[in-house]
């Protein structure tokens, strides 16, 4: 049951690294990629390593989005 709910994450993961590739939106960039950060931190529990995943949870999904909408909202949101 644990590999299938991890290749889940996988596909998750595959997902929200295509739909950062392809937003023209600065702003739904940066939280699809927090939702990509959290998966990560999902796939680290899995993996075992509670320590690494309460890390990639603050620091990928809390303090790195803080920062890009922090730079999304003194530059342009949308890409020309």
């Amino acid at each position: 049951m644990q590999s299938v709910f991890s290749g889940i994450v996988i596909i998750l993961m595959l997902f929200c690294a295509f739909a950062v590739e392809r937003s023209t939106d600065m702003l739904a960039a940066v939280v699809v990629f927090a939702a990509y950060s959290f998966l990560m931190a999902i796939n680290w529990q899995l993996l075992g390593a509670p320590d690494v995943a309460i890390t990639e949870a603050a620091v990928g999904a809390g303090v790195t989005t803080l920062l890009l909408v922090s730079a999304v909202r003194r530059t342009r949101r949308r890409e020309e």
